[in-house]
């Protein structure tokens, strides 16, 4: 941790292709963490720009995750409130979500995704009109960036604004800057612009005085759509340790799939009538959080049996890293 720590502690200053500063730092997987930039980050960045600047910040995967995370977690912790939320969307996205074909990496897309399928989108909007309503529970205006691929159509464009609009959303703005770089998001840029101005009342779900059940119950009905919660023996165990340990006070950093608004990634749209099921519950008590393992969540993906970790060491005296046994 040391050697990860001795460069990572600080930002790193990146670009984008049309030279705008980048900061990246941290931004764990928002399923299995908090899934946000650092408030280092953050604040040298809005220090950067000055008063009259904008900062984006990314929250990782959907609404409710990563921002969930960001503004109960995060700005709970820098007391930083946010203006504005801008919820990125697509068309095939929402199609997905409409009960769509499965797709595979690296296979060409169903032509439903590719083609006009307008009673397909519409069975899926709701997906999206979901993601707008948490936001706005936390009583920030929402932006809705449409990102449009060539294959959309502008019947199925006009669809989701609609659907955006009537859900409370500030503004639905179609987007391409995938394809066109920043003249493809100008028009995104003045309704941020626009909804940064208005009227807001910023708000977190919960308070430090839950318990920590309630503080789960609490983000699993409000956010996730959920009737209840369910726990294991083991969960059970370990979160009333956690109380008798004094950490009741922490907030809540549920590793939960993000493919899905229940704890099930097949269950696409607004899944209803489910219950979350805490299978165990660990804590962070150093980064200041709890958090439940959902589901078949595996809070370390992608590594060996043995991470090449182990051979790295550090000399505590000229901060030399080397490989052991070298």
């Amino acid at each position: 941790l040391t050697v990860l720590m001795k460069d990572a502690i600080k930002p790193t200053l990146m670009q984008t292709l049309e030279g705008t500063p980048v900061f990246v730092h941290a931004g764990p997987f928002a399923n299995i963490a908090h899934g946000n930039s650092s408030i280092v980050a953050d604040d040298l960045a809005l220090k950067l720009v000055g008063e009259d600047g904008y900062v984006f910040t990314e929250a990782g995967f959907g609404s409710d995750i990563g921002m969930e995370k960001f503004f109960n977690i995060k700005c709970r912790t820098s007391g930083r409130q946010p203006n504005a939320v801008v919820l990125v969307s697509t068309v095939r996205a929402l199609k997905m979500h409409g009960n769509g074909p499965a797709v595979s990496a690296g296979q060409p897309l169903p032509k439903e995704y590719t083609e006009e399928n307008i009673e397909l989108l519409k069975n899926g909007v709701c997906n999206m009109q979901h993601h707008i309503g948490i936001a706005k529970k936390f009583g920030v205006p929402v932006v809705v960036a449409l990102n449009r691929f060539h294959t959309d159509t502008d019947a199925e464009l006009a669809v989701v604004r609609e659907a955006a609009l009537a859900a409370g959303a500030f503004d639905a703005v179609v987007t391409s800057h995938w394809a066109d770089g920043g003249k493809g998001s100008v028009d995104l840029a003045h309704a941020v612009v626009k909804a940064c101005e208005a009227p807001s009342d910023f708000k977190l779900l919960y308070g430090p005085e839950l318990s920590l059940k309630d503080k789960i119950l609490t983000i699993a009905k409000q956010v996730y759509g959920a009737d209840n919660v369910t726990y294991s023996e083991k969960a059970e165990a370990q979160l009333d340790r956690y109380t008798k340990l004094g950490y009741s006070h922490l907030p809540i950093c549920v590793a939960k799939t993000h493919l899905s608004l229940s704890s099930d990634p097949t269950k696409k749209g607004v899944p209803t009538g489910f219950d979350l099921h805490v299978r165990e519950a660990r804590a962070s008590v150093g980064a200041g959080f709890v958090y439940p393992l959902i589901g078949e969540m595996s809070t370390m993906p992608g590594l060996p049996t043995r991470p090449a970790y182990y051979e790295i060491d550090i000399d505590p005296d000229t901060e030399r890293v080397r490989v052991i046994g070298d």
